[in-house]
């Protein structure tokens, strides 16, 4: 099935989520504009992310015929990321987790038998929990780097996810003005694990020489505290496909190896 379509984006770089994707949704019942505080906090979200430096993250990506899920690290200031990734259907979970490192060029796959299996999950109360997003870190520098094979980004929804988790960081404020006037759309109030959010759909990018009023809503949905932090990020691909970016805020000390992007 065919997926939405990765375009550039045009002026302001705080519509470089929107840009992965295409597609409009119709306004949601209740949904209005952003107050000018709401302006400035989603003016500040990337920007605030990249300060984060590095940090897991958990991405979901539901398709019709199952489940991708990836369990990374991300370090939002050089824009790559290692994750444990594995798929999961009716039938339950597809074999062991693999391990996949990406960047803004492309992502790469850790040669199975490389690495040694993850550290057993921190949870003994499910057999299926995901395995530790740090472990992947120590995992990936144990890999040579002629064990990744590499290749470039795909139209497929986990590479559309891959990319949008390395695209919710920049290396200064975007500008709220531009934004409120992009579309972005107060949706509702939400609660995740007892903290409060605003949930905000992003802007959405002009075409280029276009005067038409902005219709519909963008693709992209975040999550929002008061403070800036995002926990959050969704995105509809079309076809019933789906992503999900959990940012749990759980910073992480140390540098992501060299391998998966060395090619001597």
């Amino acid at each position: 099935m065919r997926t939405q379509r990765l375009s550039r984006l045009v002026p302001a770089a705080a519509l470089a989520l929107a840009a992965l994707l295409t597609s409009c949704a119709a306004p949601a019942d209740g949904a209005r504009p952003l107050t000018g505080d709401e302006a400035q906090r989603l003016a500040l979200a990337r920007f605030r992310m990249y300060r984060t430096g590095t940090a897991t993250m958990d991405l979901r990506i539901a398709a019709p015929g199952g489940t991708t899920t990836v369990h990374a690290v991300v370090d939002h200031r050089a824009h790559r990321a290692v994750g444990w990734y594995g798929t999961e259907d009716t039938s339950g979970t597809d074999g062991a987790p693999g391990l996949l490192a990406w960047s803004r060029e492309g992502l790469a796959v850790a040669r199975p038998g490389t690495y040694g299996a993850p550290a057993a999950a921190p949870s003994t109360t499910s057999p299926a929990a995901p395995p530790p997003a740090r472990d992947a870190l120590r995992a990936a520098a144990r890999v040579d780097s002629a064990a990744w094979t590499r290749r470039p980004y795909a139209r497929t929804p986990l590479d559309t996810a891959l990319q949008l988790a390395l695209a919710l960081s920049a290396d200064r404020p975007d500008n709220a003005q531009l934004l409120a006037q992009s579309g972005p759309l107060h949706l509702r109030d939400d609660t995740i694990d007892g903290r409060p959010y605003a949930v905000l759909s992003g802007p959405r990018p002009r075409p280029a020489a276009s005067t038409a009023p902005l219709t519909g809503r963008s693709p992209v949905t975040y999550w929002i505290a008061a403070d800036g932090a995002v926990r959050r990020v969704t995105a509809r691909l079309g076809d019933a496909r789906t992503v999900t970016l959990d940012l749990t805020g759980e910073q992480v000390r140390g540098s992501l190896p060299k391998g998966p992007w060395d090619r001597k």
